[in-house]
């Protein structure tokens, strides 16, 4: 999953942006409204968080300028201001949710959650293939059962390869999926992560090549019998 996060204030910015990352989500960081909307426009995003009080574009006529040009992914407002007008004009630009600052950490990722379950990029509470389970509330990945170890950009492309199905994908999809505008790696990357989590799932059981390489093309993960 890949989340935007419009926030002027850095402090605010490198603690929310480490713990969301921590919850194994891709996470770009703007600091004005401009630069979330060049990053609206350059990336596909699962979810976008905006502060509502926003140097050169604030966030109601971002949030509304995303909608007017057909965005639909899920927007969440974060703001200080707590009175009704406020989050009625909030809503009404386009908002699907309004968090009033100072929040706990516990409740906005829960609401994240929410977001993401009810918006086009929803998820089932758990994805299985064959022995294998991902259950994308709590972050946690079983085969037969049994605890596996993930790093969370282990876990991500595991999900990832889980939502896709039988799509192979390419190494520049995983590339963008996977990391964020502030870590670009190269394709060697790709290729180390995806030797990683092979051999994880192969010491955990699973039979054969758990991930299967088309070459030329890309990876996916081959269906667990």
């Amino acid at each position: 999953m890949r989340l935007l996060l419009v926030e002027d204030d850095k402090l605010i910015n490198q603690l929310l942006a480490e713990a969301l990352s921590n919850q194994h989500y891709v996470v770009d960081v703007a600091a004005d409204g401009h630069a979330g909307w060049d990053f609206v426009k350059s990336f596909d995003y699962d979810l976008v968080l905006i502060d509502v009080m926003l140097p050169k574009m604030d966030g109601i006529s971002l949030c509304r300028q995303l909608r007017t040009q057909g965005y639909q992914m899920p927007v969440l407002m974060l703001t200080a201001r707590d009175a009704t007008e406020d989050r009625v004009n909030g809503l009404d630009a386009g908002a699907d949710d309004y968090v009033i600052k100072p929040y706990k950490l516990q409740e906005l990722s829960a609401r994240i959650r929410a977001l993401l379950r009810r918006g086009g990029s929803s998820l089932p509470p758990a994805m299985k293939s064959g022995n294998l389970s991902l259950d994308v509330n709590t972050r946690e990945v079983t085969y037969k059962g049994c605890p596996l170890r993930l790093t969370p950009k282990e876990y991500r492309l595991l999900e990832l390869f889980m939502r896709s199905g039988s799509k192979v994908l390419s190494r520049s999809a995983i590339l963008e999926n996977l990391w964020s505008f502030d870590e670009p790696p190269d394709e060697d990357a790709v290729k180390a992560l995806v030797k990683r989590l092979r051999q994880k799932l192969k010491l955990a059981g699973s039979p054969g090549d758990p991930i299967e390489t088309a070459y030329g093309v890309g990876y996916r993960l081959k269906q667990d019998p």
